[in-house]
């Protein structure tokens, strides 16, 4: 396959990934209302165990290197703390609006790819920061317009420090998804989280009803699928290329917060969204190569 077309089937299958990743979110959602985020993440990560690791042991797969162990450690802790902090917000604030909020780890992600790696940061990405920031206000904004409650506000900072931990994800999602295949990626997450999940199990753990496992089954399958599918995208184009997926998740959240939920989607949380995604695609611009002058002719 052509580099190009390996770039395009790369970012159609991230974006599909994103659209089943908002129906988890739209089942998690209702779990951690019904039963809190932490058991609903708990019983997500544990029959996504279930279901991955027969394919797992069926393939025949060679159990990761040592490498590969720890990326896998490091990406399940962080992304396990971004999930966990992130359904906790979800279950106060519209889907629309807490989705909207997320879209702040690319950006952060940038910073820590350059820290981490030398780079250099480029003004174009400080620029980009300050015009997603002033997104974030406005959306801050219209909570302080519409008297939003303590839960909402909490729910709101929860999110946004999801984002944080979730850009670490990021940054090593892309080592991550070299260094293994996909469904061995979307394995060992699921387990290095169900591992931490179940070292506070005793003391924040329930068990669900039994009308709720039909929605941790398919929060499971969804999950599984959508952590495949991206697994295997960012192991065939960079996460410049496929950053831009993350934005579609904004339409998918709206829809699915309007017919589960009963949501609207106020006029803040859309202009706020736009700031924040227009500054994270400015931010990533690359600037345009010199002319050449006659002389380098």
């Amino acid at each position: 396959m052509k580099p190009a077309a390996a770039t395009h089937a790369a970012f159609a299958v991230a974006a599909t990934g994103i659209a089943v990743y908002s129906a988890m979110d739209t089942v998690m959602k209702g779990l951690s209302i019904a039963s809190g985020a932490y058991a609903a993440v708990l019983w997500r990560s544990l029959v996504g165990v279930a279901l991955l690791a027969p394919v797992f042991v069926a393939r025949r797969t060679r159990w990761p290197g040592r490498r590969a162990l720890r990326l896998h450690v490091l990406r399940g802790s962080t992304g396990g703390a971004s999930v966990l902090l992130f359904f906790w917000g979800l279950a106060r604030v519209p889907m629309a609006q807490g989705v909207a909020l997320t879209f702040l780890a690319p950006l952060i992600a940038l910073f820590l790819a350059g820290l981490a790696l030398g780079e250099r940061i480029r003004r174009t990405a400080i620029a980009g920061s300050l015009v997603a920031s002033l997104g974030v206000l406005i959306i801050a904004a219209g909570q302080v317009q519409a008297h939003a409650s303590d839960a909402v506000v909490a729910g709101s900072i929860a999110i946004l420090a999801a984002s944080l931990i979730y850009a670490v994800s990021l940054v090593l999602l892309r080592q991550q998804a070299q260094a293994a295949d996909p469904i061995e990626v979307a394995l060992f997450t699921s387990l290095v989280l169900s591992g931490w999940m179940l070292l506070a199990a005793p003391w924040f753990g329930t068990l669900p009803q039994p009308g709720q496992l039909p929605a941790v089954l398919l929060a499971a399958a969804l999950g599984s699928v959508s952590a495949v599918a991206l697994a295997w995208a960012y192991a065939r184009a960079e996460a410049q290329s496929l950053a831009t997926t993350e934005y579609t998740a904004f339409i998918w959240s709206a829809l699915f917060g309007w017919l589960v939920f009963g949501e609207r989607v106020s006029p803040y949380t859309v202009g706020g969204a736009l700031f924040i995604i227009a500054g994270c695609l400015y931010a990533v611009r690359r600037p345009a190569p010199a002319p050449q002058t006659e002389a380098a002719l």
